[in-house]
């Protein structure tokens, strides 16, 4: 009974448009209170301490530093002009810009958000000026910014692996060949409108200009290289590799592109802050309440209730992919991260579920979470750049979401996909 009653007050707060974190913390005291007293809650100042102290969380504010600093340096505006030079030929080209310079972004910050306010601000005016409709120019650019919670480095990657006890680096690697596939697919979709609607071609393909691009963006181009190779190689931790990123952004931004100042750095560092702010506080809170469920034992109870009802792999896969669908529309990807893993890992083990495996299918279902209203976090942050309507976007958007979900069903039922590369490199 008390569940249903915190179900509900959280859906409540939420729809009174409270804070997700503080309608967590709320209704997780509220309900320590209510089960073992006050005597109880002093603890709870120990608990959102720790929940948001391990270590290897400590490489979501670098992450999402070292994009913001990427974003401010004139990284980002390199990138976007090298994948112009490579696909802008082809009908429909600054929509497929789009995709390949998420692709490229994705290698490197690890939000969808973070992609969307680094690339679409300036992709997305440039596709209105060239003729795109709005809602298609803001539809390519959040769909295709879910990409960076599939490629490496993954910030809610980083989440499900402190949450379920996962290899963050088995994490990443599973991630390269979906999101590498997604993107193509997603290209593949930009072709088929852009034949459809009769998208303009930006201009005719010349090796010079792929050359100066290439050249103009050479060192942006060695930040994936530094990051991913030194944490694919064991030289660095997930978390030193976030470090390693924001000193390289800095280097390359401020020492040969010579476009960060200290302005820049500020503002970039207050971005950063911010934005870690609300995930930390996200992560905390969080804590919280999965540790009011842990002593309730509703993990356990959920596995064996699922368990009973069947014991197929297949099925339960199914089952988990439908849930994890619904909670994406109403949780912000972190937070259902941090509040379903937990309760669904015992389910995962008993049914012989490969944890690293899972954690792709858990990040594809929140991904297209991130596209699907009410909640919709990148799709509402790609409307807000765009000016567009949120409905209008999500008639087109369907397109994508629809790419999103036969990369969630191939992932999910053909596991050779995701983990291949890390049953031959880590197993």
């Amino acid at each position: 009974m008390i569940l249903l009653l915190m179900f509900l007050a959280l859906l409540g707060l939420v729809l009174l448009n409270v804070p997700i974190a503080v309608s967590l913390g709320v209704v997780a005291l509220f309900a320590m209170a209510a089960t073992a007293g006050i005597m109880g809650l002093p603890n709870a100042a120990l608990v959102l301490y720790s929940g948001s102290m391990k270590f290897a969380l400590i490489a979501i504010p670098l992450f999402i530093l070292a994009g913001a600093i990427m974003n401010a340096s004139g990284i980002s505006h390199r990138l976007i002009n090298l994948a112009s030079a490579l696909v802008g030929f082809i009908r429909g080209g600054l929509a497929m810009v789009t995709v390949s310079a998420s692709l490229f972004f994705a290698e490197m910050s690890g939000s969808a958000v973070a992609d969307v306010a680094a690339l679409g601000s300036i992709l997305i005016p440039a596709m209105k000026r060239r003729g795109y409709p709005t809602p298609f120019a803001a539809a390519v650019m959040s769909s295709s910014a879910t990409l960076a919670v599939i490629i490496p480095p993954s910030i809610p990657m980083i989440l499900y692996g402190v949450m379920s006890g996962s290899s963050v680096v088995e994490l990443f690697v599973a991630g390269i060949i979906p999101g590498v596939l997604g993107g193509l697919l997603m290209m593949g979709m930009v072709y088929y409108l852009a034949l459809k609607n009769g998208f303009p071609v930006e201009a005719a393909f010349e090796l010079r200009k792929v050359g100066v691009a290439l050249r103009e963006a050479g060192w942006a181009l060695l930040l994936p290289v530094i990051i991913l190779g030194g944490i694919f190689s064991g030289w660095v931790t997930a978390t030193e590799g976030a470090g390693l990123a924001v000193v390289a952004a800095i280097v390359i931004g401020g020492g040969i592109y010579r476009e960060l100042d200290l302005a820049a750095l500020r503002k970039a560092t207050l971005e950063g802050g911010i934005q870690t702010a609300v995930v930390m506080l996200l992560v905390a809170t969080s804590a919280l309440l999965g540790d009011y469920l842990t002593e309730a034992q509703v993990p356990q109870r959920v596995a064996q209730g699922i368990m009973d009802f069947t014991d197929n792999r297949l099925a339960i896969l199914a089952l988990l992919n439908v849930f994890f669908l619904m909670v994406g529309l109403f949780l912000h990807s972190a937070a259902a991260i941090i509040l379903v893993v937990p309760i669904v890992m015992p389910l995962v083990l008993a049914a012989g579920i490969d944890p690293v495996h899972f954690g792709l299918i858990v990040t594809l279902n929140l991904g297209i979470g991130q596209q699907t209203p009410p909640v919709a976090s990148v799709l509402v942050t790609a409307c807000s750049v765009a000016k567009a309507d949120i409905w209008e976007v999500s008639k087109v958007n369907v397109y994508f979401v629809a790419v999103l979900v036969a990369m969630l069903l191939m992932v999910t039922y053909v596991p050779a996909i995701p983990m291949w590369p890390v049953e031959l490199f880590y197993r």
